[in-house]
């Protein structure tokens, strides 16, 4: 299947019509995880569109197809996620979200325009594949705990037939535009959910004495937290602890009896992370005791670590270099503290994780952002790249 320096770019430039209108569709109807009903049927009549056959469950919102399902050589699935975010979008894309409070605020619509682009490109190179090529548009990867791959593998998405390889992508504005990021070994970080419950005893705010104050022992305890990180933890073993949200209270006078916060647990070491939920839950109950106050504590396990097998993303990487050049292509000097689903795949099958270059200077931007907006030609990377991903992994 070996194919001219750059002419899965060519091929995917020459559809960018299709891949700019699949975009446009997907970001003005953004929908959160667990709810994307319409954007699976969305997804399902295009690659009825493309002449596949795709596979829907009641129940779930995630989609499958398979390519070249006859060919007896590697298997390669290629995955999207599907869900959007609970953001007011506040770009000025003609195709801006038509939702109040839902968008498209991490680039999924870019990732499901993608697979769309490769099947397209793809199938028409059915008779040069040497195995299968299984399409799979995955729901919740924002959810963050369970998460969509989770529920995908334990309903088979990894057999019939058995998956060999397992290739994701996600846009990433750090790195400019045209390029793509890659790292073998850890990439992304293990991600888990914490939620305290603080109760103390409520009264007059003009009397804190005659009470225990749950806001004074929440705050505390967060601010707590944070000398686990910097004083019981090796500061080359990376750990993030962050609380992002915090309630309680309903008036300027008086104390409540309860505040709730929560926040999230970054760790990539196996025992790094049994030793931060350890640790955490110690030093929650005793700073909230010292106060007077009482704890409830949930520690949710999330995401594990994303690591990239070095063998497979070898070959992924060689195969992008002859598509793109070395110069396109970004080994990062370090994991990021993201986290993602697609490392429950990467637990069970050889695979990699890419990084598209979304980053334009003029226009600074971030994940999760209401003005994120990632340029119109990462299409054409994102589904020449994971085109050129397959390629390679079934050359070998």
């Amino acid at each position: 299947m070996a194919r001219p320096v750059g002419s899965w770019a060519r091929e995917a430039r020459q559809i960018l019509p299709a891949l700019r209108a699949w975009r446009a569709a997907l970001h003005r109807e953004p929908e959160l995880s667990n709810e994307e009903t319409r954007t699976q049927e969305r997804v399902a009549g295009w690659l009825r569109e493309l002449g596949l056959t795709p596979k829907v469950e009641r129940g779930f919102t995630g989609v499958s197809a398979l390519i070249g399902e006859k060919r007896s050589g590697p298997v390669v699935l290629l995955r999207a996620d599907m869900d959007g975010l609970p953001v007011d979008e506040a770009t000025d894309l003609p195709f801006r979200s038509r939702l109040p409070g839902r968008m498209h605020a991490c680039g999924h619509d870019v990732h499901m325009a993608c697979l769309l682009g490769a099947a397209r490109i793809l199938l028409q190179h059915e008779s040069a594949l040497t195995g299968p090529v299984k399409l799979l548009f995955q729901p919740a990867e924002e959810e963050g705990e369970t998460g969509g791959a989770l529920p995908f593998i334990e309903r088979g998405c990894l057999t019939s037939p058995k998956v060999d390889f397992v290739v994701g992508q996600h846009v990433e504005p750090g790195l400019p535009a045209g390029t793509i990021g890659w790292k073998s070994g850890p990439m992304m970080a293990a991600a888990d959910h914490l939620i305290v419950k603080v109760r103390g005893v409520g009264g007059h705010a003009a009397y804190p004495h005659r009470g225990a104050d749950a806001i004074l022992a929440a705050c505390e305890t967060i601010a707590g937290l944070q000398s686990i990180v910097s004083r019981r933890r090796d500061p080359l073993d990376p750990v993030v602890v962050s609380v992002a949200m915090m309630h309680g209270g309903n008036r300027h006078n008086i104390l409540p009896d309860e505040v709730v916060f929560e926040g999230t647990v970054r760790t990539f070491r196996k025992e790094t992370r049994d030793a931060m939920e350890r640790m955490v839950k110690e030093r929650i109950r005793l700073i909230a005791r010292s106060l007077g106050a009482q704890t409830r504590i949930e520690y949710r396990r999330g995401y594990p670590v994303l690591v990239n097998p070095p063998a497979a993303t070898g070959v992924v990487v060689r195969a992008l270099a002859e598509e793109f050049g070395e110069g396109a292509l970004r080994e990062l000097d370090r994991p990021v503290m993201g986290a993602e689903d697609f490392a429950r795949f990467l637990e069970r099958v050889p695979g990699t994780f890419l990084f598209l270059g979304a980053g334009i200077p003029s226009r600074p931007s971030t994940l999760h952002s209401a003005t994120f907006q990632p340029p119109e030609s990462v299409l054409v990377t994102g589904a020449a790249a994971l085109a050129a991903a397959v390629e390679g992994l079934q050359r070998g």
